[in-house]
């Protein structure tokens, strides 16, 4: 893999687990070269150099190593305007990583596939995910014995992963007889579909079955693979019988993934089931003071209960949002002030969770210039199905109302087709910048 390559695959793999208000940081960095196991890596400046070396030097470092087991070090070049370099060794990385280093406090095993700084004790506790919580804690106590299946759903970047791998980080720390291990559906699927197309499902089905607790992560992807849920469905038989922990997480609840046997979610539906819903005030204040420690950042109650009322994302916006205040922060060399940093985040903001979903009806449809009740009439004109789509994608993804709930407030209709008019206006927006357009303008006027 030639330099440009690797960083590229790092970069991809560091957005599974820090914010894009934290990629900023990387975002004009190259490898520069690679001599005797050590990387060089070129980065704008000092500044850079020292915060990429506090916060994410173990990361990029372990990641580099599972791309190529060679690296034995990361070092740091300042990259001029103009072209011009200057090497700074900011430590010989080559006579200390050893000391300097632990490394399998920072390595991704292959035989589990946990990453080790998702821990209970790095996990945030706030009222929204207490329950998800509660139930990880009691499934240590006895894996395999309580709540198996253990099926957590709710929006991405709410901190389901951290919460599945500290249950599985807790198992094999202590309980050093019982092997774990951790996987996408995704990677699931692209190792059921290599056996079979080399004739080596009996290997598949024996690989998981080793396992005393298996953690399988964002189990939509299953939606209409058959050939997948069907080899799912026979593992989930095999742990179960065998009193072995079963871990489940999705961005929804698994009534509502498309396509998926029933036989599956009577399976699901069988352990503890827990919603991971929006973080409410109070726990994102919790969240930005504990993240605002581990920057050394001091920030006052009013700037706190700013961000907290008016950032209404997930976890990883807000740590983004906080980065940036970092950052700015860092470059003025000063407190900032309330008004900065208003200023500062006022794009992150999202509409309030407290707009009625009348009131979007009435945004949406002034927008499109078409008459309210047009919204929730059975027609199907092209001229009232995408604003109506539009509209139930907002009220999924920005007020976090259920499928269910916006069928019955959009006239009565079934959650399957509110699910496809999400999937629909997702898909859309990947490809059409006028739909991105109107929709951010739509989410303005809210």
């Amino acid at each position: 893999m030639d330099h440009t390559k690797l960083w590229e695959a790092v970069k991809i793999e560091m957005e599974l687990d820090v914010s894009k208000g934290n990629l900023m940081w990387l975002k004009d960095s190259n490898i520069h070269r690679m001599e005797e196991g050590v990387v060089y890596l070129n980065v704008p400046s000092t500044f850079i150099k020292e915060w990429v070396w506090k916060h994410f030097h173990n990361t990029i470092l372990r990641i580099l190593r599972t791309h190529n087991e060679s690296v034995r070090g990361l070092d740091y070049v300042i990259a001029e305007i103009g072209g011009n370099k200057k090497e700074e060794s900011i430590r010989n990385i080559k006579n200390t990583v050893c000391s300097e280093l632990p490394l399998d406090d920072f390595y991704i095993n292959k035989e589990d596939n946990l990453n080790p700084r998702y821990t209970f004790d790095s996990f945030i506790i706030g009222p929204f995910n207490q329950i998800a919580h509660a139930a990880a804690q009691a499934i240590i106590q006895n894996p395999g014995k309580v709540y198996n299946p253990l099926f957590i759903y709710g929006n991405t970047g709410l901190g389901k992963t951290h919460l599945i791998q500290a249950v599985g980080n807790y198992i094999k720390k202590h309980y050093p007889n019982k092997k774990v291990f951790y996987l996408t559906s995704e990677k699931f699927g692209t190792d059921c579909l290599e056996c079979l197309q080399t004739n080596k499902m009996a290997y598949f089905k024996e690989k998981y079955r080793k396992y005393d607790a298996i953690i399988v992560d964002d189990i939509q992807f299953f939606s209409g693979k058959e050939k997948f849920q069907e080899e799912l469905f026979h593992l989930f038989n095999h742990m179960y019988d065998n009193f072995k922990q079963i871990i489940f997480s999705s961005d929804r609840h698994p009534n509502y993934i498309p396509n998926l046997e029933d036989r599956l979610k009577s399976r699901f539906g069988a352990g503890m089931m827990v919603d991971v819903p929006t973080p409410d005030k109070d726990s994102k204040v919790a969240i930005l003071k504990a993240k605002s420690r581990f920057y050394n950042l001091v920030l006052e109650e009013e700037v706190l209960n700013h961000l907290a009322e008016n950032i209404n994302s997930n976890i990883r916006e807000l740590e983004g949002v906080l980065n940036t205040i970092v950052i700015q922060t860092q470059m003025k060399g000063k407190h900032l002030s309330l008004t900065e940093i208003k200023n500062l985040v006022k794009d992150a903001a999202k509409p309030k969770k407290n707009v009625s979903v009348k009131e979007v009806v009435k945004v949406v449809a002034q927008f499109y210039n078409i008459e309210e009740d047009n919204i929730y009439d059975k027609t199907r004109k092209k001229e009232v199905v995408k604003p109506r789509q539009l509209i139930m994608y907002l009220l999924r993804e920005d007020f976090c109302l259920s499928y269910p709930s916006i069928g019955e407030k959009l006239g009565g209709r079934d959650h399957t087709t509110v699910i496809h008019s999400c999937e629909k206006i997702k898909s859309d927006l990947k490809t059409d910048p006028s739909l991105t357009q109107e929709l951010n303008q739509i989410r303005s006027m809210l």
